[in-house]
């Protein structure tokens, strides 16, 4: 009787070094090599990932248990693959650095006063403070399913409280003072009412041409979500986009018609900003600012939703929440405004004849 295959999809390669090898197929699933003696604990570890369909470990001169070699089998994960391309790149660069500062030491070894004092040391800036935490914690998790560890060292770490509204929402007033230092003729003031008019990030305004206008309206799909926005063009951005060449790609350009990529577009409109005399405000300023004025006109946060191109309207809510409670503070007022027999204030004369007739 034929001995069954404990490692279905597993095939036994010579190459031409007349080494032998496991090479891994399987319908469905990404090919590749196995590594480890067959049999062993690495190899069990690497035919599993394998059948996940996540790539097995490769030779690593990091030694297995430390944060630098966790941070590796992290980049080979699905997970990490399937996470946006301006998202991975921000989070490549943290990991990058925790790995050059912490990459040395093992992760079993990691408690919660180490986390607590690692994130204590980034306490005057409680977003980047937090950041940290959020990604000690990703690791851990990781680690956690892996496991490395049996249980997560940061689970009852807590962060810093930061400002509860996020980045500063611009203004109708700093809005006209942007507009009036750059003239509305500017690239600047352009990128300005693309992504106020449109609630566009960065990336996405930065990739916006001629080619996501579809008639009357301007169509295009969210880099982060991945959700469809199409939207009316308001008259206040046909104004600045009709001012764009119909032979330009881009509508915002740098250099010899070079687009911009997110940072960099990022880093110009900031100092863009700074020159106007608003170094507070942001891009993504400008998408809540959008907001704010679509829920102040009534918008439903589903609305608002469609706006942001958020896959729900959870963030939606708190737009649509702080403009109903203006109105219900306007309409209250009204109301004691019109309530009958006001009381009539007693000048000083009149309050002390009132004294006086009491004694």
């Amino acid at each position: 009787m034929k001995r069954r295959n404990p490692y279905p999809g597993l095939t036994r390669v010579i190459d031409r070094h007349k080494k032998v090898r496991w090479r891994f197929r399987m319908k469905g699933k990404p090919s590749c090599y196995i590594h480890g003696e067959y049999g062993s604990k690495e190899f069990e570890r690497n035919y599993a990932a394998a059948l996940k369909g996540e790539k097995p470990e490769a030779a690593s001169t990091a030694p297995r248990g430390t944060f630098s070699w966790l941070i590796e089998q992290y980049k080979r994960t699905p997970e990490f693959h399937a996470i946006g391309s301006v998202y991975k790149r921000n989070l490549t660069l943290e990991l990058d650095r925790f790995r050059r500062e912490h990459g040395d030491k093992t992760v079993a070894g990691l408690r919660p006063h180490h986390v607590e004092a690692l994130i204590a040391k980034r306490a005057e800036t409680p977003a980047a403070a937090n950041k940290l935490l959020k990604l000690i914690r990703r690791l851990c998790r990781f680690a956690v399913r892996r496991g490395v560890i049996p249980t997560d060292p940061t689970f009852g770490v807590k962060g810093f409280k930061t400002n509860p509204h996020g980045y500063h929402t611009w203004t109708d007033a700093e809005i006209a003072q942007f507009e009036a230092h750059h003239g509305l003729e500017s690239k600047a003031v352009l990128a300005m009412r693309l992504m106020l008019y449109t609630g566009a990030a960065r990336q996405d305004a930065a990739a916006m041409g001629w080619q996501n206008v579809k008639g009357d309206r301007i169509v295009y799909r969210r880099g982060k979500t991945g959700e469809e926005a199409d939207i009316p063009i308001h008259p206040d951005l046909w104004a600045v986009l009709s001012l764009v060449p119909a032979d330009q790609l881009l509508f915002v350009i740098h250099g010899k018609g070079r687009a911009y990529n997110a940072p960099t577009f990022g880093n110009w409109f900031h100092k863009m900003c700074a020159e106007a005399g608003l170094p507070h405000c942001s891009p993504h300023g400008l998408r809540k600012a959008g907001a704010t004025r679509l829920a102040n006109a009534g918008a439903t946060e589903f609305e608002i939703m469609a706006f942001l191109a958020h896959k729900t309207p959870t963030e939606a809510k708190t737009y649509t929440k702080r403009a109903n409670r203006a109105k219900l503070g306007d309409s209250g007022m009204k109301k004691l405004m019109t309530v009958s027999n006001p009381v009539v204030r007693l000048d000083i004369h009149r309050s002390n004849d009132l004294i006086r007739k009491e004694k």
